[in-house]
């Protein structure tokens, strides 16, 4: 597939999760990477069946309201940070039966926005360690670019895999407008945004009612929709 010029091409940022619940380190990462990317749109992609997640996991059209409410703070942020970046909450996921992989949610969107647009996939270092334990995570950059950011107190040279090592060898960039001029087939590792929240860890404070914690972890709008739905009590 040839490149166009990033004028022409359509650049969509994909960001999967289980969102159990969506904090504001999903805001930061998709914030940072719409204005790196010059996304023309942003896709939250709530999980529909998270397979790898085990049992207590939160109703996914729970999950899908939370994401909701997230997106309007983060639509907030875009006006006043003045990114043009479209916001999407997809249930693509969530209407699909049977566990959610991602190789068959990239399938669709690849069908659904052209050959020509270029796809990308924003994901955190610990994400892509983890990427062999993905269905059919060879075939993911076929259809996609991968954005990954580092974590705190995640070293991506030390948890590295040697199928990980492997994939980046033949498809990582160091130039970041790449990912704007490529349908598919690149990863970019970003090394300036570090934030260091977990889902797991909130679901923790929210049973404990550390409400300061919560404001500065939790979007407004998600955290007033936990309180009123009386979530993770």
């Amino acid at each position: 597939m040839s490149s166009t010029e990033t004028g022409s091409r359509k650049r969509i940022g994909i960001l999967g999760g289980t969102f159990d619940p969506p904090h504001v380190g999903h805001l930061k990462l998709a914030t940072h990477f719409a204005k790196l990317l010059h996304l023309d749109t942003l896709l939250f992609v709530p999980s529909g069946e998270p397979w790898q997640k085990g049992t207590g996991i939160t109703p996914a059209e729970t999950r899908y309201q939370l994401t909701e409410a997230a997106g309007i703070d983060l639509a907030r942020a875009f006006l006043y940070l003045k990114i043009p970046t479209q916001i999407g909450i997809d249930r693509i996921e969530i209407d699909r039966a049977g566990p959610s992989y991602a190789i068959d949610t990239v399938k669709v969107l690849r069908d659904r926005f052209g050959d020509q647009a270029s796809l990308i996939w924003l994901m955190g270092a610990d994400s892509l360690s983890a990427l062999p334990s993905w269905n059919s995570w060879k075939e993911l950059l076929s259809y996609v670019n991968f954005a990954v950011a580092s974590r705190p107190h995640h070293e991506l040279e030390a948890n590295r895999s040697a199928e990980v090592k492997e994939l980046l060898l033949h498809h990582q960039t160091m130039d970041v407008s790449a990912l704007e001029n490529q349908a598919f087939g690149l990863i970019y590792v970003d090394e300036t945004l570090a934030v260091d929240l977990s889902s797991t860890n909130l679901r923790r404070q929210l049973k404990t009612a550390r409400n300061s914690i919560e404001a500065e972890a939790i979007p407004s709008q998600t955290l007033n929709l936990i309180h009123n739905l009386g979530l993770y009590q």
